[in-house]
């Protein structure tokens, strides 16, 4: 296996008897470091502040990465105009943050025997939102609501 020394530098290619030894008389620990290289690469490291700093890097990694949100907005058949810009405005925001938008479309009572206004006011809220939207989800119905789920172009 190939091993490198507490400082970086390279030790050579010793066999594992060997390596062991050679951590033994530094004081550290023998961490395998990667197995799928031909051959093994191997470090002479202190393990207790080895797996410390790889569990910092993999926390740092964790809250940097960005989380795939998805954000709902629910719409009722007798929305208003205003109402409508309003709560698109504020599903654009949630476009440029780069989260997925869920547009739910509720009908209530008799509404229900009207589903083809559902799908009119879907189609005008795709209108409005522009060219730079891509429809994850085709606007389906379940229960007394379309649903459908829509993201940004502009972020990928």
């Amino acid at each position: 296996m190939r091993v490198i020394g507490e400082d970086g530098s390279q030790l050579g290619v010793l066999s594992k008897a060997e390596a062991i030894r050679a951590a033994q008389e530094a004081g550290l620990d023998l961490v395998e470091v990667s197995s799928s290289a031909n051959p093994p690469v191997a470090k002479i490291v202190d393990w207790g502040k080895y797996n410390y700093q790889r569990e910092k890097q993999l926390q740092k990694n964790r809250r940097n990465a960005k989380s795939n949100e998805l954000k709902e907005m629910r719409f009722g058949l007798k929305i208003g105009g205003h109402d409508i810009d309003v709560k698109l405005s504020k599903i654009c925001k949630f476009l440029d943050n780069g989260s997925k938008v869920k547009l739910s479309i509720v009908l209530r009572g008799r509404e229900l025997a009207h589903k083809e206004l559902a799908f009119e006011l879907a189609d005008k809220l795709l209108d409005k939102l522009g060219q730079d939207i891509a429809v994850d989800q085709q606007p389906q119905f379940a229960g007394k609501q379309l649903t459908m789920v829509i993201r940004s172009t502009k972020n990928a």
